[in-house]
């Protein structure tokens, strides 16, 4: 054990701390530093760190790694981290600087020691996702008893710990902020050891987890909205650094940013993100919370530009703010709402942010006004509106001595009784609100008392403070019913919370993190669901499900969860949007065999601009395989009715037989006709395992539509099952 862990490096270190901030130049800061190593390399005994147990799960690296053996010549940084925590991610751009500036050529290693608060997090695949998520790409060590946490005796996240190529301790950083002195510490150890012939220049075996991940639609979706229309959706594909709009059936109408992260304006297929959350629509603008780039974005959907309206591009550390939106720093934005002003005379006057780097919540003024208990602002003024900055559970009266603890999830309430923001407060486990008369911040559920207790968390439906959540990062009103949704990320759940009665259940999931659809809301599974929304009819619920890389999507009526919306590229579609269907595109499409069989299913009663998912579940014979080079595919055709296909995807390709298919139909708006007869016709190559012999196969499903003029829930599903027969 290193003996009185950390404990041992503070008064030389707390010496060197002092001298260095008398320093002048930049000589005399590597001259103290340097003198500091000699005396801490002359020690009789070194603070030396212990091996980490052979049995602990580790990540990107070809297999386990002992540090007194793999690492042994070697200038190695700890840093100890749990994925939850908003410093812990800040900390990751100085990280990924350093390990640029200095290979494992160089004799330099960084060392990620997960060590968890959640339990959630001691989960080694929902340690991967945040490996992918936050493109961690130096080895990571699952601690997840926090044995070596313990044994150095860390006491807060994030804490670096360098050690010399002996496993000697030589620096500790504790928190974030200190990327100066990081490069400075670094490079001097590295150059002190150098010039005693210490440091090894061989190879470490790494092995990116991300290279072995296939590819998809979606990575990491972390929010959802849908436009007042509720036809269009927008989503934050997080992991790709771009933001999609979608009509609700999945089809992509807008790719802005991506795939890769950077930071542009400009025209979309210019602009650029860096891990983009939070996202609202009106009309046709949107406004992103730009996590990574601690911007504040404005997407013009007619112009086809992105700008920025708030922050610099560089982590801000002011809690006051005041200043002109892209003039004025900001942390880490997470979610972003729209709200009015109590002075303002438009609708949606103000954006509300939730700044989870300072933990508050702020406010980015769209026109001049004034919110509770402030003064008159000018139009682009970006400012803190509740929290102190301090990170608590702490309610009051006054919102500027109220806490938060890394709030990543608002909604608005803006009828009366409520008018409110919810705030989904993600490292207290709770769920909060802010008045939007007086700015008095309120408990709602989850968590305890003690405001600075942030380990109140578990999986307990309830009443008030009774109930129990892990790390929600997503909350939406449901204007309809009254009810608010919480995205209960860790517990892998959808909870719902009558604000009347402070009531909190689960809606859906099991709690189990994977990906079931099952028949019910509560047989179904998510992965740490980030956020949600309802649209305003209130028929159908959208989840971000982001470890399932999915947009999942939930009928509240008739309490059925869909498959996951399908992300339909638009050069996949046949149809242009809002064209008539052209005849060169039906005559175009494939002839099925006289002999494939036509099955007629029940009448199905629908309404205008309904949707309709096929579920297509196909069985070849026993010993086949289809034929992958083969054009397997469906299509959809309406004979004496083409007016039902404008718009729509008229075809698609069918690559496995062994998941089912979802084919998404989205009625048009305006109906010529009471009765409709819809095609959904399927064409397969398969061989015989067992023979050289190819067949071409074909099944027509026949699906008669009555039109009525009443709602009928804005999702209906259908199967489409067929077993094909050995000739």
């Amino acid at each position: 054990m290193a003996a009185g862990g950390l404990a041992g490096l503070l008064p030389a270190q707390t010496q060197l701390e002092y001298a260095l901030l008398d320093a002048d130049t930049a000589q005399e800061k590597e001259n103290l530093v340097y003198q500091y190593l000699k005396k801490m390399d002359s020690r009789e005994r070194d603070l030396t760190v212990p091996e980490l147990g052979g049995d602990l799960q580790w990540l990107n690296t070809e297999g386990p790694i002992s540090l007194h053996k793999d690492l042994c010549g070697k200038v190695v940084v700890l840093d100890f981290f749990t994925y939850c925590c908003i410093n812990c991610l800040h900390l990751l751009p100085d990280l990924h600087a350093l390990e640029h500036q200095y290979s494992d050529k160089d004799g330099l290693i960084i060392v990620g020691v997960h060590s968890a608060k959640f339990p959630n997090e001691k989960v080694l695949d929902n340690i991967k996702s945040a490996i992918l998520k936050y493109n961690i790409i130096h080895p990571v060590v699952n601690d997840a008893d926090a044995t070596l946490w313990h044994e150095l005796e860390v006491s807060c996240w994030p804490t670096l710990v360098i050690l010399g190529p002996r496993g000697n301790m030589l620096f500790s950083l504790v928190g974030e902020g200190h990327r100066e002195k990081l490069f400075l510490f670094t490079s001097i150890t590295l150059k002190f050891y150098k010039e005693r012939g210490q440091i090894k220049d061989d190879n470490i075996g790494i092995k990116l987890y991300r290279d072995s991940l296939p590819p998809s639609p979606l990575l990491f979706p972390g929010k959802v909205t849908v436009d007042n229309s509720g036809e269009r959706l927008v989503i934050a594909d997080t992991g790709h650094h771009r933001i999609l709009v979608t009509q609700k059936n999945g089809r992509i109408l807008h790719i802005i940013g991506g795939p890769n992260r950077g930071r542009r304006d400009g025209r979309f297929s210019e602009a650029a993100f860096n891990s983009p959350q939070g996202i609202a629509i009106k009309n046709n603008v949107i406004y992103v919370a730009d996590t990574e780039n601690h911007l504040i974005r404005k997407i013009d959907l007619e112009l086809e530009m992105v700008t920025t309206v708030a922050g610099i591009g560089i982590q801000g550390v002011d809690k006051e703010g005041g200043a002109k939106g892209e003039e004025q720093p900001i942390s880490s934005p997470w979610d972003v709402v729209f709200g009015n002003s109590i002075s303002g005379t438009q609708e949606d006057d103000v954006l509300w942010i939730a700044m989870a780097g300072t933990h508050q919540v702020w406010a980015l003024m769209l026109e001049g006004g004034k919110l509770p208990k402030g003064s008159d602002l000018k139009k682009g003024v970006c400012l803190r509106f509740a929290g102190s900055g301090n990170e608590e559970n702490r309610n009051n009266a006054y919102p500027h001595k109220a806490g938060f603890a890394q709030p990543s999830g608002l909604s608005l309430a803006s009828e009366e009784p409520w008018n409110c923001l919810f705030v989904a407060d993600s490292e207290s486990s709770t769920v909060r609100t802010i008045s939007l008369k007086d700015g008095a911040v309120k408990h709602l559920v989850g968590g305890e008392r003690d405001p600075l207790n942030l380990f109140a968390f578990g999986d307990v439906d309830g009443a008030g403070i009774n109930a129990k959540l892990q790390h929600p990062l997503g909350v939406t009103w449901d204007k309809k019913r009254k009810l608010l949704y919480v995205a209960d990320s860790y517990n892998h759940k959808i909870k719902v919370v009558d604000p009347k009665m402070k009531n909190c259940a689960t809606l859906a999931g099991t709690g189990e993190a994977s990906n079931v659809v099952g028949s019910s809301f509560t047989q179904s599974t998510f992965n740490e669901p980030g956020g949600l929304c309802v649209e305003e009819s209130g028929c159908l619920m959208y989840v971000a499900d982001t470890n399932n890389h999915q947009i999942k999507v939930l009928d509240l009526d008739t309490k059925i969860l869909s498959m996951a919306l399908p992300i339909l590229n638009p050069e996949a579609c046949d149809v242009p949007d809002n064209l008539p269907v052209q005849k060169d595109k039906i005559t175009n499409l494939p002839k099925l065999p006289k002999s494939a069989p036509n099955v007629q299913l029940p009448s199905l009663t629908v309404a205008p601009g309904q949707t309709i998912q096929f579920l297509l579940k196909l069985t070849l014979p026993p010993d086949s395989k289809l034929n992958e080079e083969a054009p397997n595919s469906w299509f959809i055709t309406a004979e004496d009715n083409t007016w039902l296909l404008q718009g729509q995807c008229l075809s698609g390709e069918i690559k496995d037989v062994s998941c089912q298919t979802v084919i998404p139909f989205q009625l048009p708006r305006s109906c010529l006709s009471a009765e409709a007869t819809l095609a959904v016709k399927v064409c397969l190559y398969y061989c015989s395992k067992g023979s050289s012999a190819c067949m071409m196969k074909g099944i027509s499903f026949s699906q008669p539509l009555q039109i009525a003029s009443t709602n009928q829930g804005s999702l209906t599903q259908v199967e489409l099952i067929h077993v094909f027969l050995t000739n």
